[in-house]
């Protein structure tokens, strides 16, 4: 006999509650492992895809980590530096750069030269700004990244969680499966398999779509000859998740820094402009209809907030658990919203009454009263 519905409603509850608690409690012992399942998640795709080609799992899981312990040492080696080198230099020059734009300013607008303009003003106390606090924020970004993922666990504990997990994956899935109530093992299949739609469609989608596009803006802009180009493509790449907002900041970023460093070459300009241009284009005409897919059911809106509000409640781990839970949330939604539309609660009368008589009920009613006239003649 199964359980009340009560009692599952509890159950299920207490689940949650146990859930939310340990990620509370436990959130810095847990992340390398959520790290490491996350990266598993990831590349489970393409493991399977090497099974497909003849490999066994242990030698597909063996080449994946091989690949990305070769890419992980490049970067340190070469991208990282200059991502930083790049960053603090772009600091540094933002007190010369708000300098000319006030003398740019000035000559357009007179009025600006008197010394007690508000406007003016502003411009020199934003100058002072980023140039006392910009240095100080970006240390204590990487000072707080280093804090939360130290050198030991990001090199040692994620790969090795992240490895064992890739090998065991279909094997952990198979068990989680097999321990599914028997009553509500279809339904739990059908959500899990949803839930996993929408984080394949964006999770893995995104991901790919803002390496592809960070990697193109950045490269074509330091083609392009900005002296900034690989910054400016690295932070346009990173927020591409969100529609337009991408490409809108990193075009005005780039843009400005353009106008700063090639004044009076328009061409050059119109040059940087086109590269974000060609970049929203293929965004939204080629990689995300490829990689992403027409509809992943997880609003962009819905996503912020939950990254804001997992971020503000359990920190660090909790805006990397935000993804797939606003993944499940939503699908858990959308299946209430299903259910709740097939019960009588919405339907009400409508799915007590009959269903009104058609066409085919009028012709048996005249069939039934032809054969009741003849039966009686």
């Amino acid at each position: 006999m199964a359980l009340p519905n009560k009692d599952q409603i509890r159950l299920w509850g207490i689940a949650a509650a146990v859930f939310f608690l340990v990620i509370w409690f436990l959130g810095d012992v847990l992340l390398p492992f959520i790290v490491g399942g996350a990266i598993a998640y990831f590349l489970d795709p393409i493991a399977d895809r090497l099974e497909r080609l003849g490999l066994s799992r242990v030698a597909a899981t063996a080449v994946i980590s091989l690949a990305a312990l070769l890419l992980f040492v490049l970067m340190v080696l070469s991208v990282i530096p200059t991502l930083v080198n790049q960053l603090t230099a772009l600091i540094n020059a933002a007190p010369d750069i708000a300098r000319k734009l006030q003398g740019f300013l000035l000559e357009r607008f007179p009025d600006l030269a008197d010394s007690t303009s508000t406007i003016r003003q502003t411009l020199a106390e934003i100058g002072l700004a980023i140039q006392s606090r910009g240095a100080e924020l970006a240390q204590g970004v990487l000072t707080s990244a280093l804090g939360v993922i130290s050198i030991v666990l990001f090199i040692v504990v994620v790969p090795v969680v992240a490895f064992y997990l890739l090998l065991d994956w279909d094997d952990m899935v198979a068990r989680i499966d097999s321990m599914l109530p028997l009553d509500h093992a279809p339904t739990i299949r059908r959500l899990a398999r949803e839930i996993d739609a929408v984080l394949a469609g964006f999770v893995r989608g995104q991901v790919s779509v803002c390496l592809v596009l960070g990697t193109y803006y950045a490269v074509a802009l330091m083609l392009a000859g900005l002296q900034f180009g690989l910054i400016v493509g690295a932070i346009a790449g990173a927020i591409t998740f969100i529609p337009y907002i991408g490409a809108l900041v990193g075009g005005t970023l780039a843009i400005g820094l353009a106008l700063f460093q090639f004044w009076g070459d328009w061409f050059q300009i119109g040059i940087i402009a086109a590269i974000f241009a060609v970049g929203q284009f293929m965004e939204g005409n080629v990689l995300t209809p490829r990689l992403v897919g027409k509809s992943v059911g997880l609003h962009p809106v819905w996503l912020l907030f939950a990254l804001s509000a997992f971020g503000t409640i359990f920190g660090f781990v909790g805006m990397l658990i935000a993804v797939p839970v606003a993944a499940a949330i939503g699908v858990l939604t959308r299946f209430a919203i299903e259910q709740y539309r097939s019960s009588l609660l919405y339907q009400g009368k409508a799915a007590i009454l009959p269903a009104a008589p058609g066409p085919v009920g009028s012709k048996a009613r005249r069939s039934r009263k032809s054969g009741g006239a003849g039966e009686g003649a």
